[in-house]
């Protein structure tokens, strides 16, 4: 275990900072992504908690004066992060908004979330943007388990469907991972537990990712949604076993909220989103792309 994942365990909520009354704030300035998982419904609105959904779209310099106001009103914050709503690489707002968030508040641990598309090709932009710990969603490693979970990408301008865009997506998250691992960058690895696709697949994407270089790894049940609507969810059962299953390749961490991406406070204790996004808008839903 490095120095720097045994920081992280007693500062960041993510990677069991929870214990501490560990804070932190997202900053949605990720609007767009690259790719089309099938569970994924990105929105923005006031009333969902899950990923994937803010109330407001913010720009780089605007999420420094939010900042502010959020540190002022929960003090305990320590994790600056951006986890969308879109893919963080997709667009260069994340890079650019860790950039400027170094030089304001240079204490802050920077952590980003992506779906790893892109992670390979940017892996040195990311280390000179400061980042401290990374998340990448993994959702399977074989590509015909993938296509089931994610019908596209979109990548290099071109749309690429099938077990074709899968093979791509599994080989640039491995490959980033294993690059930034390297680096000295925190890794953590999410995947989203899907019964009757992924379930009896969960070791091998825990033995791979670990094999690559994560330090941490995170089983999200599924909220059923977009294209997987009537999907079933998995029972307190299910995800108990698979992350006992994960466990013998990797540390796994359970104590995940499925935090919006403009989520502000305490994971599980505060919540401060509502005073720190003004005037949020309701409604319209994005679409990938």
């Amino acid at each position: 275990m490095s120095k720097a994942y045994e920081e992280l365990q007693r500062s960041h909520p993510c990677f069991g900072g929870h214990v501490n009354n560990a804070g932190r704030i997202h900053l949605p300035v990720s609007p767009g992504c690259n790719i089309g998982c099938r569970f994924c419904e990105r929105a923005i609105n006031d009333t969902e908690n899950r990923p994937g959904v803010a109330s407001k779209v913010v720009s780089p310099e605007e999420s420094i004066d939010i900042l502010k106001k959020a540190i002022e009103i929960c003090p305990e914050i320590k994790v600056a992060g951006i986890a969308g709503p879109g893919d963080t690489l997709a667009t260069d707002y994340a890079l650019e908004t860790f950039r400027l968030i170094g030089k304001e508040f240079p204490g802050l641990i920077k952590c980003m979330s992506t779906n790893g598309l892109l992670l390979n090709e940017r892996a040195d932009e990311i280390t000179e943007a400061g980042i401290d710990s990374l998340t990448v969603t993994v959702n399977a490693i074989d590509p015909e388990i993938l296509v089931k979970l994610n019908k596209f990408i979109i990548y290099h301008g071109e749309r690429i469907e099938g077990t074709k865009g899968a093979r791509i997506l599994i080989d640039n998250q491995l490959a980033g991972i294993k690059k930034l691992a390297k680096k000295g960058i925190t890794i953590k690895v999410n995947t989203v537990l899907v019964p009757g696709i992924n379930e009896d697949h969960i070791p091998e994407i825990a033995k791979a990712v670990a094999e690559a270089g994560a330090d941490i790894y995170n089983i999200i049940p599924l909220i059923p949604t977009a294209e997987l609507k009537d999907a079933k969810a998995p029972d307190c059962a299910m995800i108990d076993k698979v992350r006992t299953e994960a466990g013998k390749y990797i540390d796994v961490f359970r104590h995940c909220q499925h935090c919006r991406a403009d989520a502000v406070g305490v994971p599980g204790r505060s919540e401060y989103g509502d005073r720190i996004y003004l005037n949020r808008v309701a409604g319209e839903n994005f679409s990938h792309g």
